[in-house]
């Protein structure tokens, strides 16, 4: 999938369908959107959005352009409710749907929120244009069920009509035809908002916002441009042409090498923030004042209010909208809860502490291909933390702190078949950590038995973790290293291990665990992938990271399988997870036939 996105080319705050207003209710927006659908064609449309377009050009585009669709996004409390809407509207209540890549996307960036908590869904029920063609109302639904935390989001996405727009499809595309369109949208005023490509529907969208004065002519100012097939190179070139429009403020790069420059101090604002105990100090609804916040956490009020406007930028914080009142915690700052389950305040003082000491030193990887890390310290990341047991504590909540990654997992088939076992089933986690993620297959799975195996101060931490969850009675502990992989298992558990280390013990660490592992067993393996066609991914940045501080890396679903080959295993599935995030499963590789 490649997605990418401007910060902000929207509609106008307040901008509303023709005739209705910004706070009309999702059928009322539906049943306005297919009363548009009925009424307009291409040649109509087109002079509308672009004025100045006219003539023989317009006859050329229109031509080519077929009007297609109007979209909307619509937040239904479930499914049901999505389904009386239609019906109302009277649309096609069993319309079938598809996830919505490009939409999600754009809303996870939006609002700052993480695409796997987003389960966006195109549908596209039909409509008929004035001379009885066939057409749809491309509806985006996001389910917001009442008291939900998206409820924000809908309320600004009704307000604001991000995602409104009209849409033209090619219906034989051609490159060259593709690239001259853009050519002549950009000519009349239409400029670059984004895009990507829809793997589900192998389709390409191109989205732009026309002129100022369009929204007053047909009440839309985003123009999509729908290519069916995988057109990459005119989506790069479209997406190149964001920040090369003539109109663009020339000053926008300068502006953007700024912002990326200064993301080192958000990682210290951030740790800032937790470790100061803000996060504690402040309340979720009612504003706190500055001088409140200071007395509570002993802080200068003055340099705390900088601080405080600082994340208020980031959405860490909102300000009272009177400026009287101080500020709130939002949140997404209530992830650096020290008490909170989801926290993830380990991580913030772990990438705002070592991890960011030896980023300094990034260069000397590059020059060398050696650790940063090793030699800052003098030694690997692994001896250091383990030599300091405070530090060794705060690298292993850290860990638990990315735990949503593998929330999913205890459902993996791989589980709850061992689950459904007449017998008892063993799960073996393999350099399992404080006993995070097995301590929640355990609990899911009462009939499971668990052994996790660890350095000496891991084992007892995870001992003290795995007693206080319950199930502490249904596992073993064994201190030890990759070598010593407890022999007998039934499903084997390497998650987040691999990424630590370079191929060659990868395979060491692999061919440990198939000679471990019955003729039975399976084996999970819970790592980011690096995108195949280079799209923007964590993966990526987290390759950088274990680079620079314990020498791993990253890797592609393909190279993770020649690994397994080469210990005797064979890669079967994938499974994507929370977080960017996929698990592999494997077993032992079934003997060739002879001859």
């Amino acid at each position: 999938m490649t997605t990418t996105l401007p910060d902000e080319s929207i509609l106008p705050a307040g901008a509303a369908l023709p005739g209705e207003t910004m706070f009309l209710d999702d059928t009322a927006r539906l049943r306005a959107a297919a009363a548009f659908v009925r009424e307009h064609d291409s040649a109509t449309l087109l002079p509308l959005l672009l004025p100045g377009l006219r003539g023989q050009e317009l006859e050329s585009v229109a031509a080519r352009c077929r009007f297609a669709h109007v979209g909307l996004l619509l937040f239904p409390s479930d499914a049901q409710d999505l389904r009386s809407r239609l019906v109302e509207c009277g649309l096609a209540a069993d319309t079938p749907a598809q996830p919505s890549v490009v939409v999600r996307a754009r809303l996870a960036r939006r609002h700052h929120r993480d695409e796997a908590e987003l389960d966006v869904r195109i549908l596209r029920p039909r409509v008929h244009g004035p001379a009885g063609e066939r057409r749809v109302v491309e509806v985006f639904t996001l389910p917001v069920p009442a008291h939900s935390d998206l409820e924000p989001i809908a309320a600004l996405e009704r307000a604001r009509g991000h995602e409104a727009h009209l849409a033209f499809e090619l219906e034989h595309p051609d490159p060259l035809v593709l690239h001259g369109l853009c050519a002549v949208l950009a000519r009349h005023g239409a400029r670059p908002d984004g895009g990507g490509y829809n793997p589900h529907e192998d389709g390409t969208v191109l989205y732009f916002t026309t002129p100022s004065d369009a929204d007053a002519e047909c009440g839309y100012r985003r123009l999509e441009l729908y290519a069916p097939g995988d057109h990459r190179d005119a989506l790069a070139a479209h997406l190149n042409g964001l920040d090369e429009h003539p109109d663009t403020d020339t000053h926008r790069s300068a502006e953007t090498l700024l912002h990326l420059l200064t993301g080192a101090w958000t990682t210290q604002a951030l740790a800032a923030f937790a470790r100061l105990r803000l996060p504690e100090a402040m309340e979720p609804d009612a504003a706190v004042g500055t001088r409140e916040l200071a007395r509570r956490t002993g802080t200068h009020p003055d340099s705390l209010a900088t601080l405080l406007r600082y994340l208020a930028m980031l959405d860490v914080v909102t300000e009272d909208p009177e400026g009287q009142n101080g500020f709130r915690l939002t949140p997404l700052g209530g992830l650096l809860l020290a008490d909170s389950p989801d926290t993830m305040r380990p991580l913030a003082l772990m990438y705002a502490g070592p991890f960011y000491r030896s980023f300094a030193e990034l260069d000397h990887t590059v020059r060398t291909g050696k650790p940063a890390f090793d030699e800052l310290f003098g030694e690997n990341h692994f001896d250091h933390f383990a030599r300091d047991p405070e530090l060794a504590d705060l690298f292993d909540r850290s860990m638990a702190a990315s735990s949503r990654m593998f929330r999913p997992l205890p459902a993996h088939p791989v589980i709850t078949a061992a689950a459904q076992a007449p017998a008892p089933r063993t799960v073996v986690d393999v350099a399992g950590g404080n006993g995070e993620l097995l301590g929640r297959i355990l609990t899911a799975h009462p009939s499971l038995r668990g052994t996790l195996l660890e350095r000496p101060h891991a084992v007892e931490t995870a001992r003290r973790s795995l007693d206080a969850a319950g199930c502490g009675t249904r596992c073993d502990y064994r201190s030890g290293d990759f070598a010593d992989v407890p022999h007998g298992g039934d499903v084997y558990i390497l998650s987040r291990v691999l990424h630590d280390w370079d191929d060659d013990k990868c395979r060491e660490i692999l061919r440990h665990c198939a000679c471990a592992m019955p003729a039975h067993a399976d084996l999970l393996i819970v790592e980011r992938l690096l995108p195949a066609d280079g799209s923007p991914s964590l993966a990526t940045a987290w390759d950088l990271h274990m680079m620079c501080n314990v020498g791993g890396r990253e890797r592609r679903a393909d190279q993770y399988a020649r690994l397994l080959a080469d210990a005797g295993l064979e890669l079967l599935d994938r499974t994507p997870l929370p977080l960017e995030a996929h698990v592999l499963y494997a077993r032992k590789a079934r003997p060739r036939p002879a001859g």
